[in-house]
């Protein structure tokens, strides 16, 4: 295995500061009081485009992912009956532009940036990855390489540390908050920060030594390591969060409500066996879709960003 130098630590320091209240766009409404916007009562706001766009979230190659969804994707145009088109991404910020803009119309947001997504592109997340046993989630690691100097979470100080993205959670928002509240370390006064746009390209860029560690969330190492894009002599682990939820899958709020049954359907109804989406994902453990609650899931999420003075602005 990896070597892993530094034990479990929960982030319970991180969230000592109340939540703030989440709230959504002024263009959304949520009479429920679920935390995601309504489907509009306004029979003549709903769209129901003759193709359906998916995006999955942002990876260094999509080409990998869009064959790794094909078998998925081929089964959603069977239950919706309309056809379904892979959508590859370049960041975070741009798959939640595409959903605001109406260009996108089903989506895996990551667990960054699913409250976002939320609040300023109507995503309405329904959906998530688990295990046979329905376990679910994946740990944030920091790692390093071998003989970087690099021996605990202290040792950053002074060094390179690679995150994502500023939506990320594993990738910049939960180890930002980590390293100020129990670490007393800043980007910019304590470490130099670089941002490598995916965490794939923060895993290689530390295998590679161009970063002197990096914050990762570990799903995405554990596919790269059955792939052989890396090996496990490369990597030291020296930090592991507590479990966090992970890639949200759903519809824009205005997806007509027959079509958002059916893509719902889709997920639910699609049995994973011999298919490329098991290939892929299976390396990381999952084996099915489950419910999930943007309201309930996404609880700690909220709360990290919180503590962050996460502002959901949308512009």
């Amino acid at each position: 295995m990896i070597a892993r130098l530094f034990s479990t630590v929960a982030l319970s320091a991180v969230l000592a500061l109340p939540a703030a209240a989440f709230q959504l766009d002024a263009r959304f409404s949520d009479a429920d009081g679920d935390l995601i916007a309504d489907i509009p009562e306004d029979a003549a706001e709903w769209i129901d485009p003759s193709v359906l766009i998916f995006a999955y979230t942002p990876v260094e190659d999509p080409s990998v992912y869009a064959e790794a969804w094909s078998d998925f994707l081929t089964h959603m145009e069977a239950v919706t009956g309309k056809p379904v088109q892979f959508f590859p991404v370049q960041s975070n910020a741009a798959q939640i532009e595409a959903m605001r803009a109406g260009r996108l119309h089903v989506a895996g947001f990551n667990t960054g940036s699913n409250p976002l997504a939320v609040a300023c592109a109507g995503f309405r997340p329904f959906a998530m990855m688990a295990a046979a046993d329905g376990s679910f989630g994946y740990e944030m690691e920091f790692i390093t390489y071998p003989g970087s100097g690099i021996e605990k979470v202290e040792d950053i100080k002074g060094r390179t540390m690679a995150f994502t993205s500023e939506t990320s959670n594993s990738g910049f928002k939960a180890p930002s908050a980590l390293l100020a509240a129990q670490y007393g370390m800043e980007a910019g006064a304590d470490f130099t920060p670089a941002f490598s746009g995916a965490h794939d390209n923060s895993i290689l860029g530390v295998a590679n030594k161009d970063y002197d560690a990096a914050a990762i969330a570990n799903s995405v190492k554990t596919r790269m390591l059955d792939r052989g894009v890396i090996t496990e002599d490369q990597l030291v682990v020296i930090y592991q969060s507590d479990t966090f939820p992970t890639t949200g899958y759903g519809t824009v709020y205005n997806l007509h409500p027959d079509l958002q049954e059916k893509v719902r359907e889709a997920f639910f109804s699609f049995d994973w066996e011999g298919t490329t989406l098991q290939a892929e994902f299976e390396r990381s453990g999952e084996a099915q879709f489950i419910p999930i609650t943007f309201k309930d899931n996404w609880s700690v999420i909220r709360e990290i960003d919180a503590a962050m003075g996460v502002q959901y602005t949308c512009n």
